[in-house]
């Protein structure tokens, strides 16, 4: 081999060295950044509107804050990245909701249709990063991430690399795969890492940009439905396991998308997602390993839910406190309406006292209770106002602890979630968050900027799922899942699906 011959190889391979650790090559890029994205329960009352786009997250391009909101990590990671290398940004729409209902054909096309006119007037691009939740519904729609992928790549071509962040309980369809180079789904549940996530998915996404590496996927079904808590075994050893084959014999990435119970759709439920470097039977054989071990562990993987009175006995039984009991049925973060008043009601008749509930979604009882102000005592409906899935609305003489105007929460990114205007209620030895936004309860300021004292409760009640564990387990003495009525209830064979692929476990 001659000098010169022996130069090109050394160049080469620091070039690729540098790629794959801080992309250090400064060819300039033009990447184009875009977000839209909502969960969709299809059996909700409330409809997902614009107006729902708008009271959530709507910025038009370029116009994103410094902290990042609900689809915006990888925006966050491009800013980072092509400051560094002098790269060129082009910062689209970025547009969310609350977890609801089936989103309008209006509300969806126009938001789709203002990304994707941003996207034409940016071009010529090298890199598309979109930021999309994966299981959006729309009107005449059941795959909008697929719908938007799809024309992405039709104005691009096939040259331009494309990718995104999704959240795991997605609905990961065939389509989506196949017109984006490399799709990355949270791995957390609590979704503590959608950063980490992001930095992922950028890198690989510049790596296939600049040729050092060709990223194919396998996507298995594991024709169930199964979500994971991570924060419990064996979820935690799952995570763990599936990040120490990323790298290794060519597997670039590995994403499970639990899916989403309640989205009636076609391609609803638990799949696995494997990247490999050019080796498609390596991304099989990989993937239908992975989903063959979760088939087996489904039992485990199940997530154990008490009726209300089972879990207001164990907590009332429990030494310590407090015990926090999350009301998964009435989560608004799975699109339900969070005015529901089966627990507050159980509560009550039970005569159980030193509880704290919230967020308790009532705009109307909020303004009533700020008319009044901090200090009154007046009766107070609360809740059951949107439909059957809510139960009766409760009578109470409350008395109205505190007071905040526009009121927000800590989200799990560290950014700020609106809740409106907020008041505390104390009545019958309970104390009631109410909020005029609704939402789920992610953090403990929920109910700490208010005033209540959450250490000395003996139970508090949580409208969420799960994302309130990573704030709420620091203080809880026990946390335990309550099933039951409502629009987001974990007891599936409780709804008519319509379109879902049968038989999907533990669906018949």
């Amino acid at each position: 081999m001659n000098n010169i011959a022996q130069f090109l190889v050394v160049f080469d391979s620091i070039k690729y060295k540098h790629s794959i650790v801080d992309f250090n090559i400064n060819i300039a890029m033009r990447i184009f950044f875009g977000a839209l994205g909502t969960e969709t329960n299809t059996f909700a009352p409330l409809p997902t509107g614009l107006a729902s786009f708008h009271e959530r997250d709507y910025f038009p391009a370029g116009s994103h804050p410094d902290k990042p909101t609900f689809l915006s990590a990888p925006l966050h990671i491009l800013r980072e990245t092509c400051s560094a290398q002098g790269w060129q940004l082009i910062e689209g729409m970025i547009a969310s909701a609350q977890p609801s209902g089936i989103t309008t054909r209006l509300a969806y096309e126009s938001l789709r249709d203002e990304l994707l006119n941003d996207l034409r007037q940016a071009l010529p691009v090298d890199m598309v990063i979109l930021g999309m939740h994966g299981a959006m519904v729309a009107e005449g729609y059941d795959d909008c991430e697929g719908d938007m992928l799809a024309r992405v790549r039709e104005i691009v071509g096939p040259q331009v690399t494309v990718g995104a962040e999704l959240d795991l309980h997605a609905h990961l369809s065939p389509l989506m795969v196949e017109k984006a180079d490399v799709l990355v789904l949270y791995k957390e549940y609590p979704h503590t890492d959608t950063l980490p996530r992001a930095r992922e998915l950028v890198k690989l996404c510049i790596d296939k940009h600049q040729g050092h590496s060709a990223p194919v996927a396998a996507l298995i079904d594991c024709e169930m439905i199964v979500p994971i808590h991570t924060t419990r075994e064996p979820g935690l050893s799952i995570v763990k396991k599936i990040q120490s084959l990323e790298g290794q014999d060519g597997i670039l990435s590995i994403s499970l998308a639990h899916g989403f119970a309640t989205g009636d759709v076609p391609e609803m439920g638990t799949k696995v997602l494997v990247y490999s470097d050019g080796d498609l039977s390596k991304a099989q054989k990989l993937a239908r390993r992975l989903a063959d071990e979760l088939i087996a562990m489904r039992e485990q993987l199940s997530i154990p839910f008490r009726t209300i009175d089972q879990a207001l006995d164990e907590a009332l039984a429990s030494e310590g406190r407090p015990v926090v009991l999350a009301d998964r049925p009435d989560n608004p973060g799975s699109g339900a309406a969070g005015d529901a008043t089966f627990v507050l009601s159980r509560v009550l008749e039970r005569g159980v006292e030193n509880v704290a509930l919230g967020p308790m979604w009532d705009p109307m009882a909020v303004r009533i209770a700020f008319d009044a102000g901090a200090g009154a005592q007046l009766m107070l409906r609360i809740g059951g106002k949107t439909s059957p899935y809510s139960g009766d609305p409760v009578d109470l003489f409350c008395t109205v602890v505190s007071l905040k105007e526009n009121m927000t929460m800590t989200g799990l990114s560290g950014g700020q979630t609106q809740l409106g205007n907020c008041a505390l209620v104390r009545a019958q030895g309970i104390e009631i968050v109410l909020t005029s936004n609704r939402n789920q309860a992610m953090n403990i300021d929920l109910f700490t900027q208010l005033g209540c004292d959450l250490l000395s409760k003996k139970i508090v009640v949580v409208k969420s799922a799960q994302h309130f564990y990573a704030s709420f387990s620091k203080i809880a003495k026990a946390v335990l899942y309550m099933g039951g009525r409502g629009a987001a209830t974990p007891d599936w064979d409780t709804f008519t699906y319509q379109k879902i692929k049968l038989p999907r476990w533990p669906l018949k």
